[in-house]
């Protein structure tokens, strides 16, 4: 037995009321109930009232509460305000409080004896009591809720935006010396306008785009992409400089990978061949190259000779080799050598004799 929230909206004149069951009360099926409330009704009130609850408060206050930004930008997404309660007010919310009372009686009493194996599932036997609902006449009116709000609220209203809001995410990051954030969600990389390098900024993020902001001015704005290690590059936001460091540094790597051997030399070109974005083979090229700091040169060029066997070229791969004396281990000569790397759990063709 899993327990469901009940999300419950209605306007003030009408009291045209809408319903929907909800995982939690977090800020995804908050948001989630509000979208779905304004697609129900067909339209945006000037402002929308919520209940005093975390997912829309930050700071409760009697006369000034914070909001918190999710919320906020679904104001300016949808061109309204968004007015909390006052805590310990029930009278603020009088009206939602007595169409919960209703809703129970007339719609969740009907359904307590069915059976429901999913949240949608019980949300479309909600809908279509929802639509009786509000169809029933007035106790003292000979009006039902869909007449008043069809005669006096449905013109007040203020058109939908083409798309629902689309919950966003808030982080704060340190544009690297690179001109890139780093976005741990999906573990990869945003280009910045270079100015911004060693600036902390904040990235507001959601399933299709991903915005950078500097002391509440935007800089930034890309296509978000879920594939992680990713560079995600606006050409402009480097400067020239770094346009011309691009062009000329692989040709330095290279000059200084061929001083320590050619095995060296032949791995700095497949890593730099392989690389999404040059950058980020630049610093796993300079860390090869350091290791001449702590082996000696034979033996980085040894472990370049041993990477080569494997598929692809990274740093990792020559650390592990130098860190596991493998290096020391004779690889195989050019004429034989197998695709397949050398492994300890590998035989060889004596292995079956």
């Amino acid at each position: 037995m899993i327990g469901a929230e009940v999300f419950v909206a209605i306007l003030p004149c009408s009291q045209f009321t809408f319903v929907k069951a909800s995982a939690s009360q977090k800020r995804e099926n908050f948001i989630d109930g509000i979208n779905s409330a304004l697609q129900w009704i067909g339209g945006v009130p000037k402002a929308i009232v919520t209940d005093n609850l975390k997912s829309a408060v930050s700071k409760g206050h009697k006369y000034a509460p914070e909001i918190n930004k999710t919320l906020q930008s679904l104001a300016v997404h949808y061109n309204c305000v968004i007015d909390p309660t006052r805590p310990y007010r029930p009278k603020d919310k009088a009206l939602v409080e007595g169409a919960v009372k209703l809703v129970y009686q007339r719609i969740f009493y009907p359904l307590s004896t069915h059976t429901f194996f999913s949240i949608d599932e019980i949300n479309e036997a909600i809908l279509k009591l929802l639509a009786q609902y509000n169809l029933y006449s007035f106790q003292n009116a000979k009006t039902t809720r869909r007449q008043r709000f069809e005669e006096l609220e449905q013109t007040a209203l203020s058109d939908l935006p083409l798309q629902p809001y689309h919950i966003r995410y808030y982080k704060r990051a340190k544009v690297q010396k690179i001109g890139h954030i780093f976005l741990g969600t999906n573990k990869n990389y945003y280009s910045v306008p270079y100015r911004y390098i060693r600036h902390h900024v904040e990235v507001q993020y959601n399933n299709d785009t991903v915005e950078i902001f500097y002391k509440h001015d935007h800089i930034a704005s890309h296509t978000r992409n879920f594939r992680g290690g990713a560079y995600n590059t606006v050409k402009d936001h480097m400067p020239s400089s770094h346009h011309a460091y691009n062009d000329l540094n692989p040709e330095i790597y290279k000059e200084r990978a061929l001083k320590i051997g050619n095995y060296n030399l032949n791995y700095i070109n497949r890593l730099f061949y392989q690389a999404a974005y040059p950058e980020q083979a630049y610093k796993q090229a300079q860390g090869i190259l350091f290791f001449v700091k702590h082996y000696q040169s034979e033996r980085v060029e040894k472990a370049c000779k041993r990477a080569m066997g494997y598929h692809k070229s990274s740093y990792r791969t020559v650390e592990r080799i130098l860190k596991n004396n493998t290096d020391m281990i004779e690889v195989q000569s050019d004429s034989d050598h197998s695709d397949i790397p050398e492994h300890e759990n590998i035989r060889g063709s004596t292995g079956y004799a």
